[in-house]
């Protein structure tokens, strides 16, 4: 399984290293990093969806146009030549769309079952986590300086983080971290991860010094907080399988899981990082 896991781990790593440097020749347009986030998005809603309970589920067509809405909103200021107030009024306009068109729905083919505004809130819920999230990691691509290593450093520093905390885990770890929720992560792994998360932001500052504009202190507190929101990211998706009694978001990535077990780090962190590099 760990041999699974590297092996499958490295191609990836190079598939995201390979977007990275296709996009800088397609600035500002992105279309290898659109191709894979629209991708991400509509296979990991596939996922969430079907973890849910199948009363509550929001209707498939529904959410399954909508992510990618929100998601390919984040672009409409560089295909569309059309200035906006904000880069991110696009992707708010898509997401409450999404809202007002999966209320609609409900609303015109209410049966009485009981469910619906449970439905609702799932749909929001996949909105939010799928849509609005990945949009914080999307936005990094445009900003004025450095874009492309603020976006690996956003990507990169927490899977870091991930893949120490596992192999820290699996040579010391003793004491469990959340044994509900993950009984196989142990403090000595969130400890490794952590400061592996750091020494890899650290890296990147040494790489592009101009990337943390407050200098080392900057890398090392982002180091911290982006480690940190990857291991919640880590436990919020452990949250969504245990309550919908799944062990994996499916079988789509050998050694990992699901897309959404590669990504549930990144998705957590990605607010975090885009805060701390661009506030």
């Amino acid at each position: 399984m760990l041999r699974t896991r590297v092996l499958v781990g490295t191609i990836l790593v190079l598939a995201m290293s390979g977007i990275l440097l296709g996009d800088a020749y397609f600035l500002p347009h992105a279309p290898f990093l659109l191709a894979a986030v629209l991708a991400l998005g509509w296979s990991g809603t596939r996922e969430l969806w079907r973890m849910l309970p199948a009363a509550d589920r929001p209707p498939a067509e529904v959410v399954g146009c909508c992510v990618p809405l929100v998601l390919a909103a984040n672009w409409l200021p560089y295909l569309s030549g059309i200035v906006f107030a904000s880069p991110w009024l696009p992707v708010f306009a898509a997401f409450v769309f999404a809202a007002f068109v999966t209320m609609l729905f409900e609303t015109l083919n209410y049966s009485a079952d009981g469910r619906a505004t449970a439905r609702i809130a799932h749909a929001l819920l996949v909105f939010v986590y799928l849509g609005l999230l990945p949009s914080f990691l999307v936005q990094l691509r445009w900003l004025p300086h450095h874009a492309g290593a603020a976006l690996a450093a956003a990507i990169f520093v927490p899977k870091i983080g991930d893949i120490f905390a596992l192999l820290t885990g699996m040579a010391i770890g003793k004491h469990k971290f959340t044994p509900l929720l993950s009984p196989k992560k142990t403090w000595e792994g969130f400890a490794g991860g952590l400061i592996a998360a750091i020494v890899a932001a650290v890296a990147f500052h040494l790489a592009a010094p101009d990337l943390f504009a407050l200098g080392l202190g900057h890398a090392l507190a982002f180091g911290g907080a982006v480690g940190l929101a990857g291991v919640f990211g880590d436990l919020v998706e452990s949250l969504f399988k245990r309550d919908c009694h799944t062990k994996d978001a499916s079988a789509t990535v050998p050694g990992f899981g699901g897309i959404l077990d590669v990504v549930d780090s990144i998705l957590y962190s990605a607010p975090v990082a885009y805060f701390i590099l661009v506030w």
